[in-house]
């Protein structure tokens, strides 16, 4: 099945964020903050699948790997920094709607650059069975990561921030490992 597919499933990520970014545009004022941390919780598993199961196979298998993933890493950290503000500052910020729409434009763009010079090469270069592994992983994390709260965490915010990817992290590198054969 193509949802099982990685480089698949995270093109389809891809829209959901773009459709959580329209909800928390398009909601009423006592909804925004709701909407926001859903979005913010997406970015944040999505990101830190990213980083733990694609970009390290891309590295590995693409020509010049390591540059490809580099720059999206360079695209993620601007929109890392970006939620980062807009979560410091809260959605009453008077610079909140602004600085949304950097984001939305920083994600853009960081998702155009990986589905045209990262993730259509990656298709090139795996067999579905590698994609389906990967693609395992990326679900697994992610139904971990809404289940574990990061220790000491003590907000919301926080919370997606830091406790997901950390979760995501530990859990997709065994996953994946795991799926692929290697201890």
């Amino acid at each position: 099945m193509a949802e099982h597919d990685v480089i698949d499933l995270l093109v389809a990520q891809h829209g959901r964020i773009r459709d959580l970014f329209d909800e928390v545009e398009e909601a009423p004022p006592d909804k925004v903050e709701a909407a926001f941390c859903r979005l913010s919780r997406m970015l944040s598993m999505h990101e830190a699948a990213e980083e733990e199961i694609v970009h390290p196979y891309a590295r590995r298998r693409l020509d010049n790997g390591p540059g490809v993933v580099a720059d999206r890493l360079r695209e993620e950290s601007v929109a890392r920094r970006l939620l980062q503000d807009l979560h410091r500052d809260g959605v009453d910020h008077p610079r909140f709607w602004d600085r949304l729409a950097e984001l939305r434009a920083a994600v853009t763009a960081h998702s155009r650059g990986e589905e045209r010079y990262e993730f259509a090469r990656l298709r090139a270069r795996t067999t579905p069975v590698e994609r389906r592994a990967m693609g395992a992983a990326v679900r697994a994390a992610e139904g971990l990561a809404a289940i574990l709260p990061h220790a000491g965490a003590e907000s919301t915010a926080r919370n997606l921030l830091v406790g997901a990817p950390k979760a995501i992290a530990e859990r997709a590198r065994d996953t994946i490992r795991r799926a692929l054969g290697r201890s």
